[in-house]
Parts: structure tokens; C-alpha cells; sequence
């Protein structure tokens, strides 16, 4: 059963959703496999499909990547982060953002489902060029947001966090992930939501963001 959304509805309504995430209700499996179906057609570089979707339920592994998060979570929100201008629509969010990021660091573990999408493959630490970061990149995060966009058709809420990579290596520690070989891409909960009613975000006017022929 999938939601009634246009194509267009799906694209302006596919939020990052925290407060609204429910903890309560399960998350059968079929549902996710239906999301990575779709999520597998995305396109990837040369057509390698290197990506694997890691999905955590057991309560113990949940909690060793939430506390990986929130270690590395509280002294980024306690930094003073961007000023917009008064006018902008990111100033108008910044504090409902804040406010729904901290509720989910604090319950990050509750999610039925804890999604690490992963890519074969790893950036040399150091001086790699832009095209080799865009290329493998390139081949992951389409397909995470084809998952997100499957998942919001079908009621599951998600909200694409990074915060544990700081400590990649334990994730991969707890996870059973060969470090020196995959790359993990983030740490995404993945739960029905309270609601379906989505709306889209305000955003930056085209005209600050389109570039015709020229910057």
C-alpha cells in the first residue's frame, strides 16, 4: 500500500522527519526490501552497484551507534552554527531544526530500524581528488535517496544523519563492517510516521541558486 502522491507531491513532501518519527509501531521487513528494490535501480558509477544497506534492529547494536552519534553530536550542536540573515527562510528554521535534532539524539536508539548505507570501496584519507570523491559518492547517495523517497510513499519517515562517521571505525567495530574495505555514507532511522501530511519546506528562491552559463 503506498501513499497517494505525485510524483512531484513525493518530491517537495519527502522531509527529514524526527519529532514525528513513531518509535512505537514495527517496521515489517517486506517494506524495507520493497524500499531497496527501488532503491537498487538508482544509477552508479560505471554500473558497479557497490552499495549494501545495513539495517540494524537488535537493541544492543542500536544503542552502540546512538551513542557513537551523541558523542559526537553534543559539541557540534553546542557550536554556534550558520547566521542567516533575519530574512532568510533558513533563519526562520534554524531553531525548530536545532530543537527536532536534539529530541532525536536522544532517542536515536528507539527507531525500529537504524539504516547504515554503505559503498565498496574507501577514500584515501588524505589529497583525494574531487572527481574520485564525486564518483563514489555519485554511486551511493542516489540510491539512499531513492530508499528515502520509496519510504515516504509507503508512510516510513527517515532523516539522513552523519555524526557517528567521526567514529566510523566502532560503527563498523559493533556492525561487523569490513573498515579497510567499505565506506559507511550515514546513520539513518527509519519508522512509520505520525501522520502523513507532509508539506514542502520553504527554500531559497530559484534565482539565488540558478546559474545561467555562468556563475
Amino acid at each position: 500500500m503506498t501513499l497517494d502522491l505525485s510524483p512531484d507531491d513525493l518530491l517537495a513532501t519527502t522531509r527529514t522527519v524526527r519529532k514525528r518519527l513513531d518509535f512505537e509501531r514495527p517496521v515489517p521487513r517486506e517494506l524495507i526490501e520493497e524500499c531497496v528494490q527501488l532503491a537498487a535501480q538508482a544509477p552508479t558509477g560505471s554500473n558497479r552497484q557497490g552499495w549494501h544497506f545495513v539495517f540494524v534492529s537488535d537493541p544492543g547494536k542500536k544503542q552502540a551507534l546512538a551513542d557513537l552519534y551523541g558523542k559526537n553530536f553534543d559539541p557540534y550542536a553546542s557550536a554556534a552554527g550558520p547566521q542567516w540573515p533575519a530574512d532568510d527562510p533558513r533563519a526562520h528554521a534554524a531553531g525548530r531544526v536545532r530543537e527536532s535534532s536534539i529530541y532525536l539524539r536522544h532517542h536515536m536508539h528507539e527507531a525500529p530500524w537504524l539504516l547504515v548505507p554503505c559503498i565498496e570501496g574507501r577514500i584515501p584519507a588524505d589529497n583525494a581528488p574531487v572527481f574520485f570523491q564525486a564518483s563514489v559518492w555519485g554511486s551511493l547517495l542516489p540510491a539512499v535517496w531513492s530508499f528515502m523517497l520509496a519510504a515516504r510513499a509507503r508512510g516510513l519517515g527517515t532523516a539522513w544523519t552523519t555524526l557517528h562517521l567521526p567514529d566510523e571505525a566502532a560503527a563498523a567495530e559493533v556492525l561487523g563492517i569490513p573498515f579497510d574495505r567499505v565506506m559507511q555514507g550515514g546513520l539513518i532511522p527509519v519508522a512509520f510516521t505520525k501522520g502523513t501530511d507532509f508539506k514542502p519546506a520553504p527554500r531559497l528562491p530559484t534565482e539565488r541558486i540558478i546559474h545561467w552559463e555562468q556563475w
